[in-house]
């Protein structure tokens, strides 16, 4: 079997949820030792391969972490049709496809340095807190996702952190009956570059529900990542009215004990996420791409408060801080605390002698071939900013719907992308 197939099978058993680190780092040093690379890892879990007195032109780089919609899970592969698949769950080929591709690479004694970065999931944190030194001039990033493009920008983006922590305790003088709402398993999908295809978020079709029965909030948890489209949401309320399903994997239980009192939230939540514009908000025409958005990611009840967690993009980081100012300005009208962290700037499109000879080498292998940027936060921009030396570009296979049930990566493409990836390097 090919030999970036076969490393990706095998690291694919590995743990590799975001924040997990410690199996991977111990199986890529060992591997580092058996083809003769030194290995170096800094304090936030990036680790650096390469040869002793390297001469190296390229620094080839991937995340090692993957999205995980269930804790600590481990995909399980299933092959289909020419696809990897996983089985109810992602797949990990977003960036497992390129790590293999690394390591491949690495078993084939290059002389390059290979970046494998952590926690890019969830908040490309390697790549902003990284102590590692890149001494070669190129880089070839590998987490894009389309054959064909080779990608040259990117969105900035900012995570928005708010918390409410009005709520009452109130007599159930006028009757009310407690239900639960529950919605699972919708397509969900990578907030950035999947944000214009309408997929349902789970948060808003449960806000939803709940706005119009006139329903008062006891309990809301849905969302799984940051950088995420909601597939799942669950709330207990306490309404009058029975409410109506808004999508068809939506459940409601009417709950049978009901007690004396309810802790419940201000309505101001619920009117918050039920009025809040989420997803494209400004396309770029010149650059086929959207320019601006904001995906309403996470809501979680906590002990006294309840938490809502949004995400914001933009290829333009002028365009990045007016967002963050209207979605606090909104958030504050309805008496949330807001802070935001998590900032990576945008990737300002940048030809050069780099980004051309890749596209010519590129362009032989594929007719397609075309200069791109993306609506979704690369490492690339922050390596940029922290080595300007350095000109990048980003390519990789056909990864379709990452971050969701669906994930599936061409096997074709894999192959047909590793092939330029030597030629690159040759």
């Amino acid at each position: 079997m090919n030999l970036v197939l076969e490393i990706f099978k095998e690291i694919t058993s590995i743990p590799r949820c975001s924040g997990t680190h410690n199996e991977f780092i111990n199986y890529v040093k060992n591997y580092a030792l058996k083809y003769n690379y030194e290995c170096f890892i800094d304090e936030v879990n990036n680790i650096l391969c390469k040869k002793k007195d390297s001469n190296s032109k390229i620094c080839l780089q991937s995340h090692y972490d993957i999205v995980c919609l269930i804790d600590n899970t481990i995909p399980k592969i299933i092959e289909d049709n020419g696809f990897f698949k996983a089985e109810n769950s992602t797949l990990g080929a977003d960036n497992g496809i390129g790590c293999s591709y690394m390591l491949a690479l690495m078993a084939d004694n290059k002389d390059l340095e290979f970046l494998f970065t952590s926690d890019e999931e969830i908040g490309l944190i390697g790549a902003n807190d990284i102590n590692l030194e890149i001494k070669s001039p190129f880089m070839l990033n590998l987490d894009s996702e389309e054959e064909g493009e080779i990608c040259i920008g990117c969105a900035g983006g900012v995570d928005i952190i708010s918390k409410h922590s009005k709520h009452e305790l109130i007599s159930n003088k006028d009757k009310l009956k407690l239900y639960e709402i529950t919605i699972s398993k919708l397509r969900g999908g990578h907030s950035g570059v999947n944000i214009h295809e309408n997929i349902p978020n789970a948060l808003k079709l449960i806000a939803k529900s709940i706005k119009e029965c006139e329903g008062k909030l006891l309990d809301l948890n849905g969302g799984e990542r940051i950088n995420s489209i909601p597939s799942n949401a669950k709330a207990i309320i306490a309404s009058k009215n029975p409410p109506k399903s808004t999508h068809e994997n939506m459940s409601i239980t009417e709950v049978k004990d009901i007690p004396e009192h309810f802790n419940v939230y201000s309505d101001e939540i619920i009117d918050f996420i039920y009025n809040f514009k989420n997803g494209v908000l400004e396309f770029n025409n010149e650059l086929n791409v959207v320019e601006t958005s904001i995906n309403l990611a996470i809501v979680k009840t906590q002990i006294n408060e309840i938490v809502v967690k949004l995400s914001a993009r933009s290829m333009d980081n002028e365009k990045l801080i007016d967002i963050k100012k209207q979605t606090k300005k909104s958030l504050e009208k309805y008496n949330f605390t807001v802070e935001t962290k998590g900032k990576y700037p945008a990737w300002k499109p940048d030809k050069n002698e780099f980004t051309q000879t890749v596209y010519e080498i590129y362009k032989k292998n594929n007719a397609k071939a075309e200069f791109r940027a993306i609506h979704a936060g690369l490492e690339c921009a922050i390596f940029k900013e922290k080595f300007p030396h350095l000109k990048v570009a980003s390519i990789g296979p056909n990864i379709y719907n990452p971050h969701s049930y669906d994930e599936r990566v061409s096997i074709n493409s894999i192959n047909n992308l590793f092939k330029i990836v030597q030629e690159i390097i040759s």
